[in-house]
């Protein structure tokens, strides 16, 4: 095993990739389905103690291991690129389309935990402390957290698929690939609706799928069969 050479390079992107990974999966996980039903049954003191003192420690971890999951990650494709010899396109052979399927989802998770969640738990851990202290409530605090909880909420959803297609890309890829520009654009589309439902929806039928835990598992993996039907039917064709 050496480490000292180009597989061993990728081997420890692979371990970073690893362990950031899951240290950022399993924290929205237990924001979502430990924290989040806590909160609810929780007086106001007990939440606000720990939206004070709890919650920014978690997102702290949230938020770093994100990005350093999204650094490994394009730093592994970007070796894969790299290295493949001219003539051929990583993008296009079956670990590719993978691998960039997976890792579409996950860079719009990584933008909803920067520009959404954690831009959004700033007012509202700022609204605790302020309130705690004897200050005015601002009265932007419960739009913030709603904003934050339904871009946590897609967030468990794309992890369904995300998780599947990063993970197929070594051990089940595609087979040969046809109709990749209308995958591709098809993929898009359904991202950037489920995405843009998140963000414009304060309430409605269309959030309702991901209001209860039970609901957001079965909406992420009706994602995933609709992708994989996709893949299965179009990509692979």
């Amino acid at each position: 095993m050496n480490l000292f050479s180009s597989a061993g390079a990728e081997l420890l992107l692979r371990w970073l990739h690893f362990l950031s990974g899951i240290t950022w999966i399993g924290l929205l996980y237990y924001f979502n389905f430990v924290q989040g039903p806590f909160f609810a049954e929780a007086d106001a003191a007990t939440r606000s103690a720990a939206t004070q003192r709890l919650v920014p420690r978690a997102l702290w971890w949230f938020r770093w291991s994100a990005a350093l999951t999204f650094l490994s990650g394009a730093l592994i494709i970007a070796k894969r690129f790299g290295e493949a010899p001219a003539g051929t396109s990583v993008a296009t052979s079956p670990w590719g389309e993978a691998i960039l399927t997976g890792a579409l989802f996950g860079t719009v998770m990584l933008i909803n935990v920067w520009g959404v969640i954690w831009r959004n738990q700033k007012v509202v851990i700022a609204n605790a402390v302020a309130t705690a202290g004897g200050g005015q409530a601002n009265p932007a605090a419960a739009g913030a957290a709603r904003r934050a909880f339904l871009a946590s909420r897609t967030n468990v959803v794309f992890s369904i698929p995300m998780l599947f297609f990063m993970g197929a890309a070594t051990h089940m890829p595609p087979g040969p690939i046809t109709h990749g520009g209308m995958y591709w654009a098809l993929l898009l589309v359904i991202v950037a609706l489920v995405e843009i439902n998140s963000l414009t929806a304060a309430s409605g039928a269309t959030t309702k799928p991901i209001e209860k835990i039970p609901g957001v598992i079965v909406t992420g993996f009706v994602l995933w069969a609709v992708v994989f039907a996709l893949v299965k039917f179009l990509l692979t064709a």
